[in-house]
């Protein structure tokens, strides 16, 4: 298991991050449904289970019980010889939101990926998601091109990359 210690990068309210275990797939596959229109089902969120880039962010809910604020699922695929290092899934609870949750996230799944020998990373994300967009691009993200009708609904997809 890896862990950022409480007081975590940025400080004492930093979430703690460490691998997603099988206990928070429950609760991870709620924060995807409410999430996103097109949300993954279990059964693939439950396929990275064992993956360094499966990463939770813990925060205390109730009664100072951790609860899962959010989640993160990168990989990395062969590229030339380097791999490329993919953000394939972030989100985080509603409550949580702003509060650094997907930053912990997004800076522990690049370390992940940096340790795997990935040159770069992409991700893929909703034109009209502005929050992320600006997040990745506080992370160095740039936006390399557009795919058109991406999405199920025809939404466009804006694939950004940065260099590790």
């Amino acid at each position: 298991m890896t862990t950022v210690a409480p007081e975590g990068p940025d400080g004492a309210d930093s979430p703690r991050v460490r691998q997603a275990e099988r206990a928070d797939l429950l609760e991870i596959h709620r924060i995807e449904q409410s999430a996103f229109p097109q949300p993954w089902p279990f059964s693939a969120l439950e396929s990275y289970l064992g993956e360094e880039g499966f990463l939770v962010a813990e925060a205390d809910g109730p009664e100072d019980v951790p609860s899962v604020a959010g989640y993160v699922v990168a990989d990395t695929v062969p590229n030339h010889g380097t791999p490329l290092g993919h953000i394939k899934d972030i989100a985080v609870r509603d409550e949580y939101r702003r509060e650094g949750v997907a930053s912990a996230l997004l800076e522990r799944a690049l370390g992940v990926l940096a340790v795997t020998g990935a040159g770069s990373v992409k991700l893929e994300v909703r034109a009209d998601n502005h929050g992320a967009r600006r997040l990745y691009r506080q992370f160095g993200f740039e936006h390399r091109k557009t795919i058109p009708n991406y999405y199920s609904n025809g939404e466009n997809a804006l694939v950004m990359v940065r260099l590790l």
